[in-house]
């Protein structure tokens, strides 16, 4: 599924309708943006980790962290994966 928008001057695109329904996108959806390999990836955050909190009841060792700290935690770990994928593509262009 795909479909053409226009980025404007200030750098802003339109996701058309047919994507957001699809991904039941809402005003005010969060995207973690990233250039890979000469493309634009917009991952949505459309669920809040928060909802989440309990699904796997306490943890082993006692250790409880904040949802800020595990927002971070995850942010950290995406970033380094997508620095890895770059590497490993950058190594195969080669």
């Amino acid at each position: 599924m795909g479909a053409f928008t226009v980025m404007t001057s200030k750098g802003q695109i339109t996701i058309p309708s047919e994507v957001r329904e699809a991904l039941k996108l809402e005003p005010g959806t969060r995207f973690y943006v990233s250039a890979r390999n000469g493309q634009v990836v917009a991952i949505p955050k459309n669920r809040k980790l928060s909802e989440f909190a309990g699904i796997l009841g306490n943890p082993p060792v006692g250790i409880s962290l904040t949802v800020g700290e595990m927002d971070e935690a995850i942010a950290q770990h995406v970033f380094e994966d997508d620095q890895r994928i770059r590497r490993e593509w950058s190594e195969a262009e080669r």
